[in-house]
C-alpha cells in the first residue's frame, strides 16, 4: 500500500541522474564572463603544468561537492561525517541556526526560452510520478479549471507524457534555480517540493495535493471542497468545530466522525486508537479561514502499515467507505489530526505549510509536514477542516516495509505535545516557521538537513513572489469562551460496515465497542509499565498497540534500550528502582499498573479492583512464597534477608510497624511481582521505600513484596482483584500457553512472545474476552 509510488533510492551509478542544479543551463547568464584572447594551447600547458594541475584538481573537488549536495539525505550525510566526528569527539555541538537576510533575496525572473514561461493558471493539482501515466491521471487532466502538474524523480520513464499534463523531468527541476531543489533526494516523491514552487510560481492560488490514483467523484473538485472561502460568513456560513472542552486532548481520529470508528488513520498515535466513542457534542466557527482542508478517500484510506497488514488477507484490497453524508468538520486550536499529501487542499494562505521534510522515512515525511503545518497555522489564525469523501483510492495491493513509518510511530505522540507547547517571539510568519523548524531539529524530530531546506524553501517562496501572510494572536493563549448549552452542537456518526479479514463488521460490534470503551473509561488514567524480555525490535510495538487500547499509555522497559522504539533500559531485576522515574511523568495518574511479558493480562475481568489499594498476587500459592530465614542454607535468601533487616530497621516508624505486624523479623517473602498495581496515594510511599534501599542489591522479587508489606496491612489489599489469576511455574512437556489460558481469569502466567507470530496467537486466545482484538491479527 503505497501513499504514493514511493519507491526505494536508486542504486548508485543510474544513467538517470540530472545534472547538479548548480550547473544547469543557463545558470551564469546573470553574469556572462567575456571570451578569453586567443592561446596556443601546447605551448601554455607545457609552461605551466603545475599550476594546470592544482586547478584540474580544485575543479574536481567543487564537482565532487555539488554532485553530492545534489544526491540528496545520504550524500550530504557523507559532507558532514568528519564534521560530526569531531564534533562527538568534543561533545554535542549547537545547530548552527541559518542566517537569512528577508529583504534583500532576489527575484527569481521565468527565462524566456524557458518551457511554459508564459503559462499562469490559479487552480494547480500536484502529483510525483514513477510510472507511466494511469487512467486516473488522464482523469485529472480533464478537470475543468485545473492544471495537472506531474513531477518525475529518478524512477520516471525518461518518455513520461500525458497529453494535457506539466511534466516536470529532473533536468527541467534542475533548471528552475528554486535553492530547495538541492536538498530533494532523487529517487522520492518528495520533489514534489520543487513542483509545488512551480505552481506557485505560475500563479497558484489554490494546489490539490494528490496521488496519481486519485479519482475525483463527478470530476468537480469544487462539489467537494472549499475552493472559493471567499469572505467566509457569506459563502460557508458555519462549520462543526470539534469541541475545545478538554484542554489535555490535543489529537483526534476524524475517521469516527465520517463513520469508521476502527479505521484510524497514518500518523495517529497508536495509543489513542482505541478512543472510538462519538462526540459528546461540537462546537461551530465561521468558515473562512479553513485553509488546509483535509478530504477523506474512499477505496483505500489512509491507514498505517499495522492498520494494512493486520485487517484482511494479504491479497485481499480494501474497499472502505465514508459518510458522504456527514458535515465538514474543524480542528480548534490545541487539537491536531493527521493530514496527508494525497488528498489535501491548500488554500495561499497556507501554501507555506507544503514543504516536504527530506531527513525522515519516507511514509513519515508528509505526516510530520502535516503536524508541523498545522501548529503554524493557528499563527495567523487558521486551520484544518476534514471534508467527506473528496476522492476514490484503488487499493493495487502493493505493500511498503513497515520499517518506512519508524519516525511515526516513535515520535509522533511526542512531537503533537511539543508542538502544543511550543512559543516563538519572532516577528514575522517565515521567521516563526524557521524557528519551529530549527527548535523541531534540536528535538530529533527532523535533522539539521530540514532546517536548511525550510530556510531554502522561504527564501524560494519570496522569489518566487510569495507575499507572507500575517501573524494573529494565538487563541491557546487566551482564555478560552465558556461552552454554552446553546453552544453545543449535536452530530451522530452512522456506524459503517468495516472489514476484519474479510468479514463484514454488523450490529453486534456496538456490544463490543461499549465494552471498550468502558474499560477504557476505567482504566484511562492508569499507566501501564511493561517489563519485555522479548526482543524490542520485535514485539514492543504490538504490546503498545495490544494494551495502549486501554491504558492512559504504555512505558516499554528492557534490558537493553531502544531510542526508535521508546524503549528504556531498566535491569529486571531492580526494576522497582526505575519505577519512580516514571511515577515523576505522570503526577495526575490514577495508578501505575506493572506487567512482565511473561504474564497476559485480562483486563476486562479487572473492572471491580478497587483503584485506591494495592494489587499483588499475594493470594497465588507459587507467586508468594514465605521463606524462613533461621536454618536457611540457601546463601542467596540469607543476604537478601539481611538486606531486609537492614532496610527495615532504618525505616521511619510507620514502614517498621506495618512490615513487622505482617512478617515479623525471622522471615521474608519471595514473590515473582509479575504483576502489582500501586495507586496514587502510595507513589510517595514507595519512592521513599526506593531511596532507602539506594545501592544495596536487593532483588526485584524480594524488594517488591517488601515494599508492600511496608507500605499497608495485606489486609487492606485488594487481594481479591488477581486471586483468580491462572499461575504455572512450569508447563508440562505436553502443554501449552493454548492449553492453560482462560478469559475468566485477571491473568495468565507463562507465557512466551518472541515474534509477530507468537503474539498473533495470544491475540486470537484474548480475543474470546475481546472480541475487537481480531481487528488486530
Amino acid at each position: 500500500m503505497l501513499v504514493q509510488d514511493r519507491v526505494l533510492p536508486e542504486h548508485a551509478g543510474s544513467n538517470k541522474s540530472p545534472k547538479s542544479p548548480r550547473a544547469a543551463p543557463g545558470s551564469d547568464r546573470r553574469h556572462p564572463r567575456p571570451f578569453a584572447k586567443s592561446l596556443d594551447f601546447s605551448n601554455w600547458a607545457s609552461e605551466h603544468s603545475s599550476r594546470l594541475l592544482l586547478l584540474l584538481f580544485a575543479v574536481a573537488s567543487v564537482a565532487a561537492v555539488f554532485l553530492l549536495r545534489g544526491a540528496g539525505p545520504d550524500a550530504a550525510a557523507l559532507l558532514c561525517l568528519d564534521r560530526s566526528s569531531s564534533r562527538s569527539a568534543a561533545g554535542p555541538a549547537k545547530l548552527p541556526y541559518p542566517d537569512v537576510a528577508w529583504s534583500k533575496i532576489p527575484p527569481i525572473a521565468i527565462a524566456s526560452a524557458a518551457p511554459f514561461a508564459s503559462f499562469r493558471a490559479e487552480r494547480w493539482i500536484v502529483v510525483s510520478v514513477s510510472s507511466p501515466p494511469t487512467a486516473a491521471l488522464a482523469a485529472l487532466t480533464r478537470l475543468k479549471g485545473w492544471q495537472l502538474l506531474a513531477v518525475g524523480n529518478s524512477h520516471t520513464p525518461s518518455d513520461w507524457d500525458l497529453k494535457g499534463a506539466i511534466f516536470l523531468s529532473l533536468d527541467l527541476q534542475a533548471q528552475l534555480g528554486y535553492r530547495s531543489v538541492d536538498f530533494l533526494p532523487y529517487a522520492s516523491h518528495v520533489r514534489k517540493t520543487a513542483g509545488y514552487l512551480f505552481a506557485i510560481q505560475h500563479g497558484a492560488k489554490l494546489i490539490f495535493d494528490a496521488d496519481d490514483r486519485a479519482e475525483v467523484p463527478g470530476n468537480d473538485l469544487g462539489k467537494h471542497f472549499d475552493v472559493d472561502l471567499g469572505s467566509g460568513i457569506a459563502n460557508h456560513p458555519v462549520l462543526l468545530q470539534y469541541s475545545h472542552a478538554d484542554p489535555n486532548r490535543t489529537v483526534v481520529n476524524p475517521y469516527v466522525h465520517f463513520g469508521q470508528r476502527s479505521v484510524w488513520p497514518r500518523g495517529l498515535p497508536l495509543d489513542k486508537v482505541g478512543e472510538v466513542a462519538h462526540e459528546a457534542f461540537y462546537t461551530e466557527i465561521f468558515s473562512g479561514r479553513q485553509f488546509i482542508q483535509q478530504g477523506l478517500s474512499d477505496g483505500l484510506p489512509d491507514v498505517d502499515a499495522v492498520f494494512y497488514f493486520t485487517r484482511k488477507p494479504p491479497t485481499a484490497p480494501f474497499d472502505l467507505r465514508f459518510d458522504p453524508e456527514a458535515p465538514k468538520v474543524a480542528l480548534p486550536q490545541g487539537m491536531m489530526a493527521p493530514v496527508n499529501s494525497f488528498n489535501t487542499l491548500f488554500h495561499a494562505q497556507a501554501f507555506w505549510g507544503l514543504m516536504m521534510p527530506v531527513s525522515v522515512s519516507s511514509m513519515a515525511a508528509d505526516v510530520i509536514r502535516g503536524y508541523w503545518a498545522q501548529r503554524i497555522l493557528w499563527e495567523i489564525g487558521g486551520y484544518v477542516a476534514f471534508y467527506p469523501p473528496t476522492i476514490y483510492r484503488k487499493d493495487h495491493v502493493q505493500a511498503y516495509p513497515f520499517a518506512e513509518e519508524k519516525d511515526l510511530h516513535v515520535n509522533v505522540g511526542r512531537l503533537i505535545k511539543f508542538l502544543n507547547e511550543w512559543r516563538s517571539n519572532k516577528q514575522s510568519l517565515f521567521e516563526k516557521i524557521l524557528d519551529l523548524s530549527y527548535a523541531m531539529a534540536e528535538e530529533g524530530f527532523w535533522m539539521e538537513q530540514d532546517v536548511r531546506l525550510t530556510a531554502a524553501w522561504l527564501q524560494d517562496l519570496l522569489a518566487a513572489g510569495y507575499r507572507q501572510p500575517r501573524l494573529m494572536s494565538l487563541e491557546i493563549d487566551r482564555q478560552r469562551a465558556t461552552i454554552g448549552e446553546g453552544d453545543m452542537k449535536e452530530f451522530v456518526p452512522k456506524k459503517l460496515p468495516s472489514v476484519h479479514l474479510g468479514v463484514d463488521e454488523i450490529g453486534t460490534v456496538n456490544y463490543e465497542i461499549g465494552n471498550l470503551i468502558k474499560w477504557r473509561k476505567n482504566f484511562g488514567n492508569v499507566v501501564l509499565i511493561m517489563h519485555v524480555s522479548g526482543p524490542v525490535d520485535r514485539v514492543a510495538l504490538e504490546w503498545r498497540l495490544l494494551y495502549g487500547r486501554i491504558f492512559k499509555t504504555v512505558i516499554i522497559l528492557a534490558e537493553q534500550s531502544n531510542a526508535e522504539l521508546a524503549v528504556e533500559r531498566c535491569a529486571l531485576s531492580h526494576a522497582y528502582k526505575y519505577l519512580p522515574k516514571v511515577f515523576g511523568r505522570y503526577g495526575g495518574a490514577d495508578g501505575f499498573l506493572f506487567l512482565q511479558d511473561h504474564m497476559i493480562l485480562n483486563y476486562w475481568n479487572l473492572l471491580q479492583a478497587d483503584k485506591e489499594k494495592l494489587w499483588i498476587t499475594d493470594k497465588i500459592a507459587h507467586s508468594w512464597v514465605t521463606i524462613p530465614l533461621e536454618s536457611n542454607k540457601e546463601e542467596w535468601f540469607v543476604k537478601q534477608g539481611a538486606m531486609v533487616k537492614q532496610v527495615v530497621g532504618s525505616s521511619p516508624v510507620h514502614f517498621q510497624t506495618s512490615y513487622k505486624e505482617s512478617m515479623g523479623e525471622d522471615k521474608i517473602v519471595f514473590c515473582g511481582s509479575e504483576l502489582f498495581y500501586v495507586p496514587r496515594r502510595f507513589v510517595e510511599d514507595f519512592g521513599d521505600l526506593v531511596s532507602l534501599v539506594g545501592n544495596l542489591d536487593l532483588h526485584h522479587k524480594i524488594a517488591v513484596p517488601m515494599f508492600f508489606l511496608a507500605m499497608d496491612s495485606p489486609q487492606n489489599f485488594d487481594s481479591e482483584a488477581l486471586a483468580g489469576t491462572v499461575f504455572k511455574t512450569n508447563l508440562a512437556a505436553n502443554e501449552t500457553f493454548a492449553n492453560i489460558y482462560t478469559a475468566q481469569s485477571p491473568a495468565v502466567f507463562p507465557v512466551k512472545v518472541m515474534n509477530e507470530i507468537d503474539f498473533i496467537k495470544v491475540i486470537r486466545l484474548m480475543s474470546k474476552g475481546d472480541p475487537l482484538l481480531m481487528e488486530l491479527v
